[in-house]
């Protein structure tokens, strides 16, 4: 398995050297394991489900949370009830789940976006073994790619969830 290490700063070198990558070996890095600090927590990132499922040994169907970078590709993955549209656009570290069975996050950190924007979209979970601590070891194993800035790879708090309903909204955490 071929693997990749970047330990830059999140700044433009980073997106050159992200896209200098991406440019050279197509569309074929969209489907990897990327290890990188989310605006959250640490995560592994992929648009390839079924790879971070293996990851989590957890089941296919079981949905993951979606990240993007804007609300023009929020727009794309989902409808927005007319009533929350305002709460999701100023909402920052939150994931909103929809009656379709998604879960999405609008990343509002600059860095995270940054790197999130070329590929539109990205499915997200914690970097961790099913259920436990962040593990440094088991991270840098099961990533394909492996995205670090100067301040390192940290565990973070987590999102908070709301379930979106027409006319309600549900905390879920």
């Amino acid at each position: 398995m071929n693997r990749y290490l970047f330990k830059t700063t999140l700044t433009n070198s980073l997106k050159t050297s992200v896209n200098d990558v991406k440019r050279s070996t197509g569309n074929v890095l969209a489907k990897k394991v990327f290890l990188v600090q989310t605006d959250t927590t640490v995560g592994f990132l992929s648009q390839n489900g079924r790879a971070l499922a293996e990851i989590k040994e957890r089941p296919f169907n079981k949905p993951f949370v979606q990240v993007t970078s804007s609300l023009r590709t929020l727009k794309m993955l989902t409808r927005v009830p007319k009533q929350h549209k305002n709460r999701v656009r100023r909402a920052k570290k939150t994931t909103f789940a929809y009656t379709d069975n998604k879960a999405i996050r609008v990343v509002k950190d600059k860095g995270h976006a940054k790197f999130i924007k070329p590929y539109g979209w990205f499915y997200s979970t914690s970097a961790n073994e099913k259920s436990l601590a962040y593990d440094k070891e088991f991270a840098y194993a099961k990533s394909d790619i492996i995205i670090e800035d100067k301040k390192g790879l940290f565990e973070g708090e987590s999102s908070a969830i709301y379930k979106l309903f027409k006319n309600k909204i549900q905390r879920l955490r």
